[in-house]
C-alpha cells in the first residue's frame, strides 16, 4: 500500500471526529461509573466508537460521492485517489472492528454498536434526502455513545447521563442544520430536502440557533438541580459562551462560508462541553 492510498483512507475516517466518538463513550464511562473510567471497559469503548464511527466516515463519503464532485473535488473518492471498491473494503473492516469491540464488553453493547451502524448507514442510504428527518438520525447518534460507555459498566440509567445525551443531541441537531447552509449547491444536485434549500438560508439559521439554545438550557440543567457542583458550572461556562457566539454569527449573516466556520466552531463547543460534562461528573 503506498503513502498516497494511505493518506486517502485516513482522510475517509477522519479520524478527529472518530476519536471524538470514541473519548464520548469514555465520557459516558466516567459519567455514569467515575471510578470505572481507566479500565477495559472504557479501551474497548473507546475502539467501538472511534471504528463504528470510521465506517460510517467512510459511508458518508461513498453515498456522497455525486455531491462531492460538486461541492469538495479534492475529497478522496471523487478526486480518484481511491476507488468506490477500495472504500466499501475499508468500511467493512472498520465495521467489524468496531463490531468485535462490542462484542468483548456485552451482549448489550454489541446491540447498541449494530444499532449505532445501521443508523450510519441508513441515513446515507435513506434519512440524508429526507432534511431534518435525516439531522436528527445524526444528532441520536452523536448521543448514543454516552448511553454506550453507561451500558459498558452497568450504569446506563445514571441522570446525569441523561442531560449529557440531551445536551449533545441539541447542539448535533444545531450543527447539522447549520451545515446544510453550507452544502445547497451540493444538496439540490442530489435532491436533498435539506432545511436550507427548501426553507431558505435564514430559516436555517435561526432553527440551528435554537437548537443551539436548547443545548445551553440541557447543559446547566445537571447544575441546577443539583446533580453537579460549582466546578462543572464554571466549565460548562465556556462552552455556553461558544455557542452564543456561534448563534451570533450565523444568525447575523447566513452564508455558506460562514456556515463552515459556524460548524467548526460548534465542533469546538461540544468537545470543550464533553470535557465539562466528565470532569463535573468526576468531581461530584
Amino acid at each position: 500500500m503506498n503513502k498516497m492510498a494511505l493518506n486517502s483512507m485516513l482522510v475517509l475516517m477522519r479520524p478527529i471526529n472518530s476519536i471524538m466518538v470514541g473519548f464520548a463513550v469514555i465520557v459516558g464511562i466516567g459519567v455514569a461509573s467515575p471510578g470505572m473510567i481507566i479500565s477495559i471497559y472504557s479501551l474497548l469503548g473507546f475502539l467501538t466508537g472511534f471504528f463504528v464511527s470510521s465506517f460510517s466516515m467512510v459511508v458518508n463519503d461513498y453515498y456522497d460521492i455525486e455531491v462531492d464532485k460538486v461541492n469538495r473535488p479534492d475529497r478522496p473518492l471523487p478526486s480518484g485517489s481511491i476507488s468506490k471498491n477500495s472504500a466499501i473494503i475499508l468500511a467493512l473492516i472498520l465495521l467489524s472492528i468496531g463490531i468485535a469491540s462490542s462484542i468483548l464488553i456485552s451482549f448489550s453493547n454489541f446491540v447498541v454498536a449494530s444499532v449505532f451502524a445501521f443508523l450510519a448507514w441508513f441515513y446515507n442510504f435513506w434519512g440524508k434526502k429526507r432534511g431534518f428527518i435525516g439531522n436528527i438520525i445524526v444528532a441520536t447518534s452523536i448521543a448514543i455513545p454516552y448511553v454506550y460507555g453507561g451500558m459498558a459498566v452497568g450504569n446506563a440509567d445514571e441522570p446525569l447521563l441523561l442531560w449529557l445525551a440531551l445536551t449533545s443531541f441539541f447542539a448535533g441537531t444545531g450543527r447539522e442544520v447549520i451545515k446544510t447552509i453550507s452544502d445547497v449547491a451540493g444538496d439540490e444536485l442530489r435532491g436533498i430536502k435539506s432545511i436550507a434549500r427548501i426553507h431558505g438560508s435564514r430559516f436555517a439559521s435561526i432553527l440551528g440557533a435554537t437548537m443551539f439554545f436548547m443545548a445551553i438550557v440541557f447543559s446547566w440543567l445537571p447544575f441546577i438541580t443539583g446533580i453537579v457542583g460549582t466546578v462543572y458550572a464554571i466549565l460548562i461556562f465556556i462552552p455556553g459562551l461558544i455557542f452564543i457566539y456561534a448563534s451570533a454569527r450565523i444568525l447575523k449573516n447566513p452564508s455558506e462560508v460562514n456556515a463552515l466556520h459556524v460548524k467548526s466552531i460548534a465542533l469546538l463547543g461540544m468537545l470543550l462541553g464533553l470535557i465539562a460534562f466528565l470532569i463535573g461528573g468526576l468531581m461530584r
